[in-house]
């Protein structure tokens, strides 16, 4: 048994390792006769790839390429294959992969189980729109192929569903053709949410990647840099990836706190207020973070949590106004801040964190009972703009909030492996 912690550093708790050795297998190690779970890189930043107690089929062996279409961009490989890997091998080949979250360390598999999204879902959709076809492997031996026209409805279970159907062995992703490495990128601040939507609604059309910084500690008017991007538009531009940094050891306290943190953001707006347009290379653009190897152990010992919403347009304004005076008036420090809107097109799966409306990602120290009754607080103003949060960045959201938030949970249930659990399925959904 060793620990393991997800990227949120909240918990370490003793697991049973169990690398997964080909995709062509024909059952699961069930030895121990304990539920397993499907785990990749421990990117998610709460529980839903922990399993205490059980076992985790580790699929990092899982990191081969199978198959390549040149012509169409149809790649098929297995699931422990990272996104930085497909990216490093095609992008200077001219392709790319059309939606990509925050970081490039995690693996196909997780990117399908938690249908992860990028900056362009207005153009793109989410990750899930652009997988073809997926294999499964059931702890009963049963493997299930589908897709979006095979079997259909395991396909929609799978993608969001948090690794419960099963086990993801392999995938056939849709790369996209792009002129070279770099992005064209323009950065304008902006004060108060009316601004932001108007330079989010004026760049829909135009630019395939809109994003916000925002400062949510500013007093009562709230103020960002809202940043859109494109494609770089000449062929002959190649930038170069920016080196990572590695942070020396987790601190015994938390480095962020609400003095540094006013301070940052008021020099980080200053600098950004002149309309900026330059070109960057894309893990710089797309993965900002990953440069910092290590970046979670600046908040301490006792982690950080990340709550991420999403809340319809209609009414967004003001929930999104309540929720940043809640934060104000707590004393809380969330270090991060991000502001995004996602499209009209339906996310694949029946559990997809994706939905159209508004999407506010905060990062906070765990500061215990402080920070979970703030959490409580915005809750309420989620649950009453119809919104919901997102299972791969939550470590404490209450079932009632998720039941609300999730329509089809009785009917992804259908599709659950009962070899299969997690920590968040048990706090969640009971199993």
């Amino acid at each position: 048994m060793v620990k393991i912690e997800s990227w949120g550093c909240l918990t370490a708790d003793l697991h049973q390792l169990s690398p997964l050795l080909h995709s062509n297998a024909t059952s699961l190690p069930l030895d121990c006769g304990c539920q397993g779970l499907p785990h990749g890189m421990a990117r998610s930043y709460g529980d839903v790839c922990l399993n205490p107690g059980g076992v985790l089929w580790t699929t990092r062996k899982l990191d081969r390429l199978i198959s390549w279409n040149e012509e169409t961009g149809a790649l098929t490989c297995e699931a422990g294959v990272l996104i930085r890997d497909i990216q490093q091998l095609f992008v200077p080949r001219g392709w790319m992969l059309p939606v990509v979250p925050g970081t490039q360390l995690i693996t196909v598999g997780g990117a399908i189980a938690n249908d992860v999204h990028g900056k362009n879902h207005h153009r793109r959709g989410t990750f899930g729109h652009h997988v073809c076809a997926l294999r499964l492997l059931r702890t009963d031996g049963m493997t299930v192929d589908c897709g979006p026209a095979l079997q259909p409805d395991w396909f929609a279970a799978t993608v969001g569903g948090l690794g419960l159907t099963g086990v993801i062995t392999q995938a056939t992703l849709k790369l996209r053709r792009v002129p070279c490495n770099g992005l064209d990128v323009e950065r304008q601040a902006f004060s108060g949410l009316d601004e932001f939507f108007a330079l989010v609604d004026a760049a829909t059309e135009g630019w395939e990647h809109t994003v916000a910084w925002l400062d949510c500690l500013a007093h009562r008017n709230v103020r960002g840099i809202f940043t859109r991007a494109n494609p770089a538009s000449s062929a002959d531009f190649m930038a170069h990836e920016v080196q990572r940094n590695i942070l020396p050891g987790k601190p015994p306290i938390s480095l962020v706190n609400r003095f540094g943190v006013r301070a940052f953001n008021a020099a980080y707006f200053h600098a950004g207020r002149r309309k900026t347009k330059r070109s960057v290379h894309y893990a710089s653009f797309f993965h900002p973070l990953d440069r910092w190897s290590g970046w979670n152990w600046i908040y301490g010992r006792k982690g950080f949590y990340q709550y991420q919403c999403v809340i319809p347009r209609p009414g967004s304004k003001e929930a999104l106004e309540s929720m940043l005076h809640e934060i104000r008036e707590s004393g809380e420090v969330p270090f991060l801040g991000v502001l995004k809107t996602f499209g009209s097109r339906p996310s694949p799966g029946m559990l997809s964190f994706v939905r159209p409306g508004v999407t506010l990602a905060l990062d906070f120290p765990n500061h215990g009972d402080s920070t979970h009754r703030l959490f409580a607080q915005l809750d309420s103003i989620v649950k009453q703009a119809d919104g919901r949060l997102y299972p791969a960045k939550d470590a404490r959201m209450p079932r009632s909030l998720f039941e609300a938030g999730y329509p089809m949970l009785s009917e992804f249930s259908r599709y659950r492996d009962p070899g299969i659990s997690s920590a968040f399925s048990r706090r969640i959904m009971g199993s």
